[in-house]
């Protein structure tokens, strides 16, 4: 460990004594157990997350923080996704704050090392299909608790769990009806006076000052009823819920798109992208090759010279939250035949239609579009600098980049439409005194559809840019599809005609499903003498098998072809696994119990595709586990997890396709000058000729770069090492306190992930590596780092097995119950220390560490410390007001650092003053909740109370979930949350 004893000491004795003082407060949080069933609810079994052993009050090896229901209510959260995003142990995923090249789906990234590393349960069940995976899926109001658990989880749920599970455990046993409905809406001030003042003098409309947006509505019934007198119950479930959107225009921060205004970063700009509303070219042969020009703003048919200040500003158009609308049905049931064989099931069922938008589409420079010399649309100075001698010669077609941004068109829109089922079923009981039995089914398809409006399609457009004369009419070239001409010559825009004819909608659809066939024993050896000689119970074993088999089917039209591909894949897993606890020493002087536990797992996976012939890969996966409490007021706990894990069916065989990434070339004509006098030389390695520098690589748009990304079917497993160890006390002479603090260590080899653009370029600029220049394809005409499709233009970034990861640190956790004259007060409180997140992205070519910064190669903001802390006051009986709970919550994310401001060669980048760091945010939310009559609870809460602004970043220096100038999941985007929600009791 690099975290000093004396620091970690001092830390854990400041954020304890804030705890046991109360000066702030935190989210309602167990910790290693799971909370209280309800009254109508006692009769369910008890599931410990991490084991399936079992055994009265077992206890967890691994640290396992648990979320109840009423700190999810406390909250205000209509998502799941909402929650987690707020432990510090999670790095926030998509959510409905990210728009574009947003998939609609919620995610989960436990620990910073990718959603791909933790496995999501329902009541220790599989969850969804590897591509998709979406939190939308699960029912709030229906989660009993949510259990977080790091380390020991792979050879118990398979090795997909390499970072840990979060398992959702639902009331699945009601007897009577639960409804709950919830209304909020962002208020905010927009009063960055900096800000304003910078979009005013650009001419930029302002955000209103005040602003009321982001209404959400969420209505959810259960009901349920058991049947043969309590043998059987049947629970269903209806919930709705809709967001209004929100765009980027509505707030200071991303109203307009920020860059540097000098080259030290030192101030903002409004700045935008180089693909504008007036028109620009770059010749690729003739007369004017390789000078930009632009059309006169004043819309006369004339070229000037091309520079920043015709730049667009695309922000305002953006959404900071997507529209959606949810429906969720589904069922639990279960029949108890008798002791040896109760039958279980569920039906869920989800329809989400959200809508993202983003700024209206273009004729993206970056392919090269012939235009006939003979063009009416240009007038004669045009054409003599695009064909010089040759203008008016029907023969004769130049090369050409252009660029058109469809200002006075439609924003673009993404209409997302995931349907999802998942059906399961099973049969357990006992077989013997001792012993029991589980086996199971599930089966999950996800399917998704994804209609792109609003996009210009760049061979139509092609197509239009080539007008003639014809029996005095301007008409296309080549008529058929009924093209209409479309004028670029000129600031003024196409005719809506034309506009009509390039707009082509592209529709995606993917499937996928899974089907899990799972069955194990369960039994307690202790009844055949098999125990140690120093303990009570005896051991206890798991012996199990599984079968999986998950399948992908992605289709495109035949318009996305020449940058995207359809995809297929089929991945089938035979499984074998097993546990066994040993109880040691047991109720001796010092030693209360001591135990051990082991498992394995050994898997066999067989890949195969419609382009790629079939190939096995085999995983073993190993865990042991130790629990010593020498008192009943402490208990030490320790673990080791050995895991490999085979790519998923998504890295495997995703689609490949030609996207946008963060990128800044800085072989560019704006960024080549801070090479100095070797930037030939350094700009060579990155496949820049001499010819392509002395005319000038155009920047790459808004820093926006194009990648190749997507799966590959000849990846190899990854190798993981799991270690944590801690202590949980609960002393008895305090009663109603309870600490943990617990170490982590993860260590993964050859992982599963692709190098990221900016690395990649980087790179090889520094090093001349040769793998990772051979990521970069520039275009073979100017050199640039952008395009449109997979001709050149682009760095790719598929999937490889790369070098290693890991991550260190420590987690902190804590309750406390204070009963008092004035009523009870619960303080509770969740914190994680991050020692290290570091990040090999080849063998033995050195590493970088995350811990503490943000930015290109980063991305999103990995602070040293973040915390929650709760206190929740529940006024006695006695008083005229009572039942009521007070809770008020205080979020803290520690400050991070610009990694491009590092010396580290891995990170170094576009250096800031003004963004080199981000300071320390503390988020405060209160919360209200009343008793009325007829059982019902009403509720209140506003989060983000102060209405903070998130921190505004220029637009190239975020990667990952960046959106707006900031990071939206990581930071609350939209200000100051009013909910008010009322819910039964039965």
């Amino acid at each position: 460990m690099q975290i000093s004893k004396k620091r970690a000491l001092m830390l854990a004795g400041a954020a304890f004594s804030a705890l046991l003082t109360g000066l702030s407060a935190a989210p309602v949080f167990a910790q290693d157990a799971p909370a209280e069933p309800a009254a109508e609810e006692a009769v369910q079994e008890v599931v410990v997350t991490g084991t399936r052993i079992r055994r009265p009050n077992l206890k967890s090896a691994s640290p396992i923080t648990t979320v109840d229901a009423a700190e999810v209510k406390l909250q205000g959260a209509t998502g799941v996704d909402s929650f987690l995003a707020k432990l510090p142990q999670i790095e926030a995923g998509n959510n409905e704050n990210q728009s574009n090249n947003s998939d609609g789906t919620a995610g989960v990234n436990l620990r910073s090392l990718g959603g791909n590393r933790a496995l999501v349960l329902i009541d220790g069940q599989r969850f969804l299909p590897t591509l998709g995976v979406d939190l939308n899926f699960v029912p709030s109001t229906l989660v009993e608790r949510t259990d977080v658990l790091t380390g020991g989880a792979s050879s118990v749920y398979g090795s997909d769990a390499m970072s840990g599970v979060v398992n959702f455990i639902m009331r699945k046993k009601l007897n009577g009806v639960r409804v709950d409905a919830q209304y909020s809406i962002y208020n905010h001030h927009n009063d960055n006076g900096g800000l304003r003042t910078i979009q005013g003098n650009k001419g930029i409309e302002l955000a209103d000052n005040h602003v009321w947006d982001g209404e959400k509505y969420d209505f959810n019934i259960a009901a349920g009823g058991n049947v043969d007198d309590g043998k059987g119950n049947i629970t269903g479930y209806f919930g709705y819920r809709k967001m209004e959107a929100v765009r980027q225009d509505s707030r200071d921060y991303s109203n307009c798109a920020l860059e540097f205004n000098d080259p030290a970063g030192g101030s903002f700009r409004c700045g935008g992208s180089g693909t504008h509303a007036y028109g620009w070219f770059l010749p690729q042969s003739g007369p004017s090759n390789g000078v930009p020009l632009a059309n006169a703003k004043d819309g006369s048919k004339t070229w000037v010279s091309n520079d920043s200040s015709f730049a667009y500003n695309y922000a305002p158009d953006n959404y900071i939250l997507r529209n959606s609308e949810r429906y969720q049905a589904g069922a639990f049931a279960n029949y108890m035949f008798n002791d040896h064989a109760e039958v279980y099931g569920s039906f869920m069922f989800m329809d989400d239609h959200s809508i993202s938008q983003v700024a209206p589409s273009a004729i993206w420079s970056g392919r090269d579009f012939t235009i006939n010399c003979a063009n009416p649309f240009m007038s004669a100075q045009q054409g003599n600098l695009l064909c010089g001698s040759n203008y008016g010669n029907a023969g004769v077609d130049m090369t050409t980049w252009a660029s058109y941004r469809a200002a006075t068109g439609e924003p673009r829109r993404n209409d997302m439409r995931h349907t999802n089922y998942r059906f399961t079923a099973g049969l357990r009981g006992d077989i013997v005194e001792g012993w029991r039995y589980d086996a199971n089914y599930m089966h999950a398809t996800t399917i998704g559809q994804f209609n792109y409006q609003n996009d210009i399609n760049q061979d139509k457009a092609e197509q239009a840019l080539n007008a003639v004369t014809r029996n005095g009419q301007t008409v296309c070239f080549d008529e058929s599809n009924n093209c209409k001409p479309f004028d670029i010559f000129s600031a003024n825009g196409p005719s809506t005609e034309a506009y009509t004819f390039v707009y082509a909608p592209t529709f995606t659809r993917n499937e996928q499903t899974i089907d899990v066939f799972n069955a194990y024993v369960s039994g307690d050896l202790g009844q055949y003498g098999i125990t140690s000689p120093w303990a009570a119970d005896g051991l206890a074993i798991v012996l199990g098998a599984e079968h999986r088999k998950e399948s992908l089917d992605e289709r495109r039209d035949e318009s996305q072809l020449s940058y995207a591909s359809n995809a297929d894949g089929k991945v089938s897993a035979d499984e074998w696994f097993t546990e066994i606890e040993v109880p040691i020493v047991s109720d001796k002087p010092f030693i209360r119990s001591l135990n051990a536990s082991v498992g394995y797992r050994s898997s066999t996976y067989n890949v195969s595709s419609s382009t790629s012939e079939g190939s096995e890969k085999k995983t073993e996966t190993s865990k042991f586990e130790v629990r010593y409490a020498p008192t009943s007021d402490i208990l030490f706990r320790a673990s080791y997890n050995k895991a490999m894990r085979a790519a998923n069916i998504t890295e495997l065989f995703a689609s490949q396709a030609v996207g946008n990434v963060a990128l800044i070339d800085p072989c560019s004509v704006s960024q080549i000058g801070a090479l100095g006098a070797n930037a030939a030389t350094l700009c060579a390695r990155t496949g820049a000729t001499p010819a392509q520098l002395a005319l000038g690589i155009i920047d790459t748009q808004a820093d926006v770069g194009t990648a190749l990304g997507g799966g590959n079917p000849d990846l190899s497993p990854e190798e993981a090492e799991t270690t944590t160890y801690g202590f949980v006390f609960t002393p008895g002479f305090v009663p109603g306190l309870a600490l943990s603090v617990d170490y982590y260590e993860i260590h993964i080899d050859g992982y599963i992930g692709s190098v990221q653009a900016q690395t990649a370029v980087s790179q090889c600029l520094n090093t001349g590596d040769a793998f990772y220049c051979g990521l970069i394809r520039r275009n073979p005409n100017n050199g640039a780092l952008y395009g449109s499709d997979t001709s050149g233009g682009y760095v790719i970034s598929t999937n490889v097995n790369t070098g290693y990861l890991e991550t260190k640190g420590i987690d902190f956790s804590g309750s406390y119950l204070w009963t008092a004259g004035f009523g009870n007060v619960n303080f509770s409180f969740v914190g994680t220390l991050l020692d290290s997140l570091e990040t090999e992205v080849l063998p033995g070519l050195g590493s970088y560490d995350c811990k503490g910064y943000y930015g290109a190669t980063c991305g999103q903001p990995s602070p040293e410390w973040r915390h929650n802390l709760r206190a929740t006051w529940t006024v006695p009986g006695d008083k005229i007001w009572a039942p009521t709970t007070v809770s008020i919550n205080w979020r803290h994310f520690g400050e991070t650092k610009l990694s491009t401001n590092s010396t580290d060669q891995y990170l170094t980048g576009t250096k800031s003053t003004l963004n080199a760091e981000i300071k320390p945010y503390n988020y405060i939310d209160i919360a209200v909740t009343k008793d009325l009559p007829y059982g019902l609870v009403a509720r209140a809460g506003i989060n983000n109370l102060f209405d903070k602004d998130p921190p505004s970043i220029m637009g190239g220096l975020l990667a990952e979930n960046g959106n707006g100038n900031t990071f939206p999941s990581t930071y609350d985007p939209l200000g100051r949350m009013l909910f008010i929600g009322i819910s039964s009791k039965f």
